[in-house]
């Protein structure tokens, strides 16, 4: 096995274990958005860490590019409703080490970043 499909399984037992604890979001959720992490990441010049305000942007980006008019639906269906829940995913997965923070960063920094209704719904045929 690959180094990449290691550390996937490692993501994947980790994943389940938060999911089996905390049991708000379907696993497909917490895999979203470590996607959304590294398209985010790729999609800017420098290697830095990126804020919550847009990660919630890349999300959207990346939701809308999978799902089209369907990735609010998809995303309530994972249990997650507003950018807040992206908070709350990020945060359990740096509980779990998957994600790294700084010292700056709060789940606040998630909370009110869009609303979804006009993210995935009015403004989807604006992106």
């Amino acid at each position: 096995m690959d180094n990449d499909a290691e550390m996937r399984g490692g993501h994947d037992a980790k994943v389940r274990e938060i999911v089996g604890r905390e049991g708000r979001y379907r696993e497909e959720a917490y895999r979203f958005v470590l996607l959304a992490v590294e398209s985010t990441l790729s999609e800017i010049a420098e290697v830095r860490h990126i804020s919550g305000g847009e990660l919630c942007e890349g999300l959207r980006k990346l939701a809308i590019a999978r799902f089209g008019p369907m990735a609010k639906e998809v995303l309530n269906y994972w249990g997650v409703r507003s950018t807040g829940d992206f908070g709350a995913i990020v945060f359990h997965l740096v509980d779990a080490r998957l994600l790294l923070k700084t010292d700056d960063d709060r789940i606040e920094d998630f909370l009110g970043v869009y609303d979804f209704d006009e993210a995935f719904e009015r403004d989807y045929y604006r992106s």
